[in-house]
């Protein structure tokens, strides 16, 4: 689910967030605290809050604010981090955090103040440079929702998509591509605004303390197009396409599951929807470029 709500910022949306899920699960189960797998999980607010540096240091000793990319690179080798040479900052303290920090984090906490490179559509801090507005809820090592200040500055948006370009230059496969309907909207003017997007599924998978999040879909009977006998023939089709067939499997977990629907996305979308099933499920797949995927679709 996403949200958006003018005149407001992502530090108001993780007091949103924080008593919106305190108060559900008062409702459920007339309490704060919940059992999910072997752990007790306490949504009791306030969350605990950490920068994103403060909970690497926090986690691994190593102190990364000052750290240019060399720098980064030799400590994520130095901690056993798989890189590559397409990553850059933002990329290698990505792959730091995750590594060494999410799985490590049960307890609710709000991981802020993301740097710059990470997050291209969040708004430079307000008092900490280098940084954004933005946060992570991570509950029993995993990420529950994502948020940010938007990035309303046309000008600003628009030097951190072509920073992204370099980026998809240089073999980086999660870059953004350069967006001109998104930048003209903004041109003509967008309001401050907090932005929030948040896993229902995975919120309704903790609080009920299931092991699946099949188990949880909200709706199933609103799900027909999802069924075997639809999926097969959605994928019979895929297979006439160019679309590899390692990623014709993994289409219809985007959401995507009929041929119209595929034929209607945005390639952006797509790609990093792609990309980002392939890393957190550790696929290790190569992922394909945004040409590629354009590519795709265009033939479709």
């Amino acid at each position: 689910m996403e949200l958006y709500v003018a005149y407001k910022d992502y530090i108001w949306m993780m007091n949103l967030v924080e008593e919106m899920v305190e108060r559900i699960t008062i409702d459920l189960y007339g309490k704060t605290s919940v059992q999910i797998g072997d752990n007790i999980i306490d949504f009791k607010t306030p969350w605990k809050r950490m920068t994103m540096y403060e909970a690497i240091e926090n986690f691994t000793g190593v102190d990364i604010s000052g750290m240019d990319e060399t720098a980064l690179r030799k400590t994520a080798q130095s901690l056993g981090i798989e890189i590559n040479e397409t990553m850059g900052k933002g990329k290698l303290i990505d792959e730091i955090f995750g590594e060494t920090c999410e799985k490590h984090i049960i307890q609710p906490v709000f991981i802020t103040d993301y740097p710059e490179e990470m997050s291209p559509l969040a708004k430079k801090h307000r008092t900490k440079q280098g940084l954004v507005e933005r946060f992570e809820a991570i509950v029993n090592g995993k990420e529950l929702c994502n948020a940010y200040s938007e990035l309303n500055d046309p000008i600003d948006q628009r030097k951190r998509f072509e920073e992204q370009l370099r980026l998809a230059n240089r073999g980086d496969k999660e870059a953004m591509v350069l967006d001109e309907d998104f930048l003209q909207a903004i041109e003509h003017g967008m309001p401050p605004t907090a932005g929030l997007g948040i896993g229902i599924d995975r919120l309704v998978m903790l609080l009920t303390n299931s092991p699946s999040i099949q188990d949880v879909i909200f709706f199933p009977q609103m799900k027909p197009d999802n069924s075997k006998k639809a999926l097969n023939h959605f994928l019979s089709e895929l297979k006439n396409s160019v679309i590899p067939e390692e990623w014709q499997k993994i289409i219809p977990e985007t959401g995507i599951t009929t041929m119209a629907e595929l034929k209607s996305v945005k390639p952006a979308k797509l790609h990093q929807d792609l990309c980002s099933y392939n890393k957190k499920n550790k696929l290790n797949l190569k992922n394909p470029l945004p040409k590629d995927i354009e590519n795709w679709l265009n033939q479709l």
